[in-house]
């Protein structure tokens, strides 16, 4: 990747100098800082493929004469959105400085760091696991092409889509902190304040991930849900929900889920797949609905085999979004209301 970087950076340069060469060789000599021009960065990130972005750069007279890391969207990805500034948002999608994949991927979650827009930040998250393995997220869009890029000055990372301009309150809390806060305010307000950051956390990665509509019914019931200290979701996804009948059955349905949300939350309970999976069967579990409990009427290992079954409903996929206070598990259908 190194030596590929270094060889793409050579060419670019050499093509610029190239296209000045009317101008006398003297002007050429080596020289220990690196070329401060606009064209480098349009050039790198056209050969990249980022046509709209390379424009731009140009556009935004995107310097490339200091370090600079690039989160870059890809040019179908900016196409649904024909009202923004592609200038700004390239600014907004760029850091001064330098932010490899292994160093994002070592970041507390909920890192801010401020781009080269002006007053405006982009937040890092990270799957949980292993340093060496998690994925990284940019204000809940993940980072599919790592390190894409990296000649030692800039550093080009590819998007899974983009994110959208962001609002002058991005950098409300501080630049380049945690949300492990040295000098925390009173405990109330702060467990109140990091699950409003977690459910926005977690519904942008819902929406990502092809259960939108899960994640509009978690903003209805947004003022709710902040006032939990964690939860643990079930859902179901987008095309599950909009199939007729959405496979639920009498009382369930995929349009009776969004409605019936509250029945699908466990309040105050993190429960991760090696908790749900350790559950024995006939275990009752509260909901956000008062009076009506979820039952585990299979306990297995999770596989296909001995699937964990919650109110009959086979448990799909564990752990498909988790972070400091909410996890979401798939369903491969609504629940029903079981007698006990």
């Amino acid at each position: 990747m190194a030596t590929t970087a270094a060889l793409l950076t050579l060419t670019l340069i050499t093509a610029f100098f190239s296209a000045t060469s009317g101008a006398p060789a003297a002007a050429f000599s080596p020289s220990p800082t690196p070329p401060q021009n606009t064209s480098l960065i349009a050039a790198i990130l056209s050969s990249l493929g980022f046509q709209d972005l390379a424009a731009a750069a140009v556009a935004a007279n995107l310097s490339g004469a200091t370090p600079t890391t690039i989160f870059a969207p890809t040019d179908s990805s900016l196409l649904t959105c024909p009202t923004c500034s592609l200038p700004l948002l390239l600014q907004e999608h760029s850091l001064p400085g330098l932010y490899p994949l292994h160093f994002l991927r070592t970041l507390a979650f909920g890192t801010k760091i401020a781009s080269l827009a002006a007053n405006r930040c982009l937040t890092v998250t990270a799957s949980a696991g292993p340093t060496a393995t998690r994925r990284v997220f940019i204000n809940g869009i993940e980072i599919t092409k790592p390190d894409l890029f990296n000649n030692g000055f800039h550093i080009v990372h590819a998007l899974q889509g983009f994110v959208a301009h962001l609002s002058p309150l991005s950098c409300a809390v501080e630049a380049m902190t945690t949300l492990s806060f040295t000098q925390q305010p009173p405990p109330p307000v702060a467990a109140f304040f990091i699950m409003r950051l977690m459910l926005k956390d977690a519904m942008t990665r819902l929406r990502i991930s092809g259960y939108s509509t899960v994640a509009l019914a978690m903003r209805v019931r947004y003022a709710e849900l902040s006032g939990l200290k964690s939860m643990t979701l079930f859902a179901i996804d987008d095309e599950s929900i909009f199939l007729d009948g959405g496979g639920g059955g009498p009382g369930g349905g995929g349009h009776a889920y969004v409605a019936d949300l509250g029945f699908h939350v466990v309040p105050n309970r993190l429960l991760m797949a090696a908790d749900l999976i350790g559950l024995p069967k006939g275990t009752a579990l509260p909901t956000m609905e008062r009076g009506r409990k979820l039952v585990v009427t299979s306990a297995g290992d999770g596989g296909p085999l001995a699937p964990t079954r919650i109110n009959y409903v086979k448990v799909k996929r564990f752990d498909l979004v988790h972070n400091k206070r909410i996890v979401v598990h798939g369903l491969s259908m609504p629940f029903r209301h079981v007698d006990q």
